[in-house]
């Protein structure tokens, strides 16, 4: 069964985050870095992967996302220090 992930990236100084949705997270990270993601972290430079839920089902996947998305700036912060207290960037191939 093919995984999905939510993912949230950010910039070197932690101000600003983006929440996305994939089927190859290893993959997306990659185009992060290129400049070929998502238009809003190429503008803010979010090329840090601070973040990641592993699903199943793409559905639930985009569920989670669109919920995450509509959270508050301090309710993501604290969701990221559940599993990264210290923010550090992450590789995408081990667990958060």
């Amino acid at each position: 069964m093919k995984q999905s992930f939510v993912y949230i990236m950010t910039n070197k100084y932690r101000t600003t985050f983006y929440i996305g949705v994939t089927s190859d997270l290893s993959k997306r990270i990659v185009e992060h870095h290129e400049g070929n993601g998502a238009k809003f972290t190429k503008k803010y430079n979010l090329k840090d992967l601070v973040y990641f839920e592993v699903f199943s089902d793409i559905k639930q996947a985009i569920a989670r996302e669109k919920q995450l998305k509509n959270w508050h700036r301090e309710w993501k912060i604290n969701l990221i220090k559940e599993q990264n207290p210290t923010l550090r960037t992450l590789d995408c191939s081990t667990s958060p």
